[in-house]
Order: C-alpha cells, then sequence, then structure tokens
C-alpha cells in the first residue's frame, strides 16, 4: 500500500470531511482515483476512435449530391 500526499483548497477538504464524515476516506479516495483513471481511458479510446473515423472519412470517395438524385431514378421502377 502506498502513502499520498496532495495538496488541496481548504475549502475542497472542509467540504470532503463533511461529505464523507462516517467513511473511510482512504477507500473513498481510492475510489475516486480508480474513476479518474478509467475515465482517462475512456477519454483515450474515444479521441482514437474519433481520429480512425476522421481519417477513414478522409479517404472516403465523396458523391455529389447530382449524382445521389441519379442513383435514386435509376433504382426506382
Amino acid at each position: 500500500m502506498a502513502t499520498v500526499n496532495f495538496s488541496v483548497p481548504s475549502d475542497v477538504k472542509e467540504a470532503f470531511d463533511k461529505a464523507f464524515r462516517w467513511e473511510n476516506k482512504s477507500a473513498v479516495l481510492t475510489d475516486l482515483m480508480r474513476q479518474a483513471v478509467e475515465e482517462r481511458r475512456r477519454r483515450q479510446r474515444r479521441a482514437k476512435v474519433v481520429e480512425q473515423l476522421l481519417a477513414l472519412r478522409k479517404r472516403t470517395r465523396h458523391v455529389t449530391d447530382t449524382a445521389i438524385r441519379t442513383a435514386r431514378r435509376q433504382g426506382r421502377p
């Protein structure tokens, strides 16, 4: 088990102490840190997917409105 020291504003510490008065503060902070790590991983995965989609979009052939209208008319009976 590691020991971690953080500096936080006094009002935040007081609010935290009040909100989690009857709980194990180390356990609460551990859960919050785990959530923060998972949220960071989600953001990184999202960013990677967005990059992949944008790269795919650049490689995709663009179709004009005229070509779409023509294809619709040709496909109708």
